[in-house]
């Protein structure tokens, strides 16, 4: 298919799909004359999978293409590409203001929680540091609640993972589709485990902090998000 048709089944525009060919995002497509090529249906493929990297996953366009190589590598595996989908999607700046103090007990407490857990991890992973980091940052502010329950965090992201790597077992036998299967779920999947987390603790705050609510009326008195007070109600 000509670049035109490509655009039309990806729903990509064709000046995004040129950006790609130049940053290395899309592999070239069969030249078939002097400015003219063809593309199959993996550029159909790796085309809407560096977009929903990028708009919904929210990677740079260098994360992106690192992410596509380690699935593209002749050695892919799951785990391997997992790895690179890891690096890319928990990179951060620390916090020069927070003491180095508040990061030596964060360390420690990350150590102590992956050891109770029972975690079999590679030392000085990304997600560790991350974690350490947050919490020192968490504490240098003065919030030590998140912390205190970090155990039932681990215990919620244990039944996640484990979700996670149920869907990978569904396409168990294709060594790419797995590979891509995890990435997919690691870095879309933050995005819809946050846009989650926000409506379950939407409903956890209504539940605990609204007051009650009066006959025929499901919503109380509770402004919905983005609601200043006093606003009218929609309609």
């Amino acid at each position: 298919m000509r670049i035109g048709e490509l655009s039309h089944r990806t729903g990509v525009p064709v000046a995004t799909i040129k950006y790609y060919l130049r940053e290395g995002l899309l592999p070239p497509g069969e030249a078939t004359g002097r400015n003219q090529a063809v593309y199959g249906e993996d550029h159909a493929r790796r085309l809407r999978l560096a977009r929903a990297l990028i708009t919904v996953g929210g990677l740079s366009v260098a994360a992106a293409r690192e992410v596509l190589e380690a699935l593209a590598a002749p050695d892919r595996s799951t785990y391997n590409a997992l790895a690179v989908a890891h690096t890319t999607v928990t990179r951060h700046e620390r916090d020069p203001a927070v003491p180095e103090e508040a990061r030596e007990r964060a360390a420690e407490r990350v150590r102590r929680l992956i050891a109770e857990q029972g975690w079999q991890l590679p030392p000085d992973l990304p997600a560790a540091r991350t974690l350490t980091d947050t919490l020192a940052t968490m504490e240098h502010l003065g919030n030590h609640s998140f912390a205190a329950r970090l155990d039932r965090f681990a215990a919620a992201s244990e039944l996640v993972a484990a979700a996670d790597v149920d869907c990978v077992d569904e396409v168990r036998g294709s060594a790419e589709a797995m590979a891509e299967t995890m990435v997919v779920g690691t870095v879309l999947g933050d995005a819809a485990l946050a846009a989650l987390r926000r409506l379950a603790q939407q409903d956890a705050a209504r539940r605990r902090y609204a007051p009650a609510a009066r006959d025929g009326d499901t919503d109380g008195d509770c402004p919905q998000p983005g609601a200043a007070a006093g606003d009218a109600p929609a309609g």
